[in-house]
């Protein structure tokens, strides 16, 4: 067992500070009474309420929303179909183009995804609106879903699928009946990540968004740029929020999911 050292214990505390301690400035100055962002001048919650009376930014919040919700469903489903394909097809002929496709947009940079969805949307004469947006977050977060429920799947045990086969289920029934069940975790953390990436996607969303289509990063950029504003810290707090409710119930999924599976080989061993 390795022992905890000063050095490790003082790297760890200072990557952490400096990960975390600026959003926890963000949060606090979010509380702030002053208009100048840099100043306490007491504690005050009006920022939420101007907030809340910003048409503009309720409009963003609304749009980010439907997209994050729309593109997250429709890449869950895409995502599952392509792990499932991935695990259960074995091989066959443009397997690995496919599994290329499917992984590429994990490592390609953000700048060429947006900047080529752009060409695609302006070569097929497709106007910019919420319909590209959901389109591009579909395309990048599908990926993730499919590193996800692939992992489910490589350790998922076949023989329930062939026993729901043998009592008369065709394929499809097994899957929705058995496997899908099974592997719900899975995917519902899949969802969860979609939608935490398509919550907070600035650079894709700025190349394929039209004018009336500005999502909340990219009204948030734009207000930042022309100066600091109390608002933005609400507002980015809120999001925060969010962000880390999704990516603490993806974790509590699938940790779940696995003590579930723990419990399951084990009862199966007795």
């Amino acid at each position: 067992m390795r022992r905890v050292t000063w050095f490790n214990s003082t790297s760890l505390t200072l990557g952490f500070a400096f990960l975390y301690l600026p959003m926890v400035i963000l949060i606090i100055y979010s509380f702030n009474e002053s208009q100048l962002v840099t100043v306490w001048a007491g504690f005050s919650t009006k920022w939420y309420g101007e907030l809340f009376r910003n048409e503009a930014f309720l409009d963003a919040a609304w749009v980010t929303i439907k997209v994050a919700v729309i593109s997250s469903s429709i890449a869950t489903v895409l995502g599952t179909m392509a792990a499932v394909v991935l695990v259960r097809a074995g091989r066959f002929s443009g397997r690995t183009l496919f599994s290329g496709m499917i992984y590429a947009p994990l490592v390609m940079p953000e700048v060429i995804t947006g900047l080529s969805l752009l060409l695609l949307f302006i070569g097929l004469n497709i106007d910019r609106g919420v319909m590209t947006i959901v389109l591009a977050h579909t395309t990048f977060s599908m990926c993730y879903v499919s590193v996800v429920v692939s992992s489910r799947l490589v350790s998922f045990d076949q023989s329930l699928e062939e026993a729901a086969l043998d009592l008369g289920c065709s394929q499809m029934q097994a899957f929705f009946l058995v496997t899908l069940p099974i592997i719900a975790p899975a995917v519902i953390s899949g969802w969860l990540l979609a939608f935490t990436l398509s919550l907070d996607d600035l650079v894709i969303a700025s190349f394929t968004a039209g004018p009336s289509s500005t999502t909340l990063p990219i009204k948030i950029w734009s207000s930042i740029r022309l100066g600091l504003s109390p608002e933005i810290n609400a507002l980015s707090t809120l999001m925060i929020a969010i962000v880390a409710v999704g990516v603490i119930t993806a974790s509590l999924v699938s940790k779940h999911s696995s003590l579930k599976r723990q419990a399951d080989e084990r009862a199966a061993g007795a």
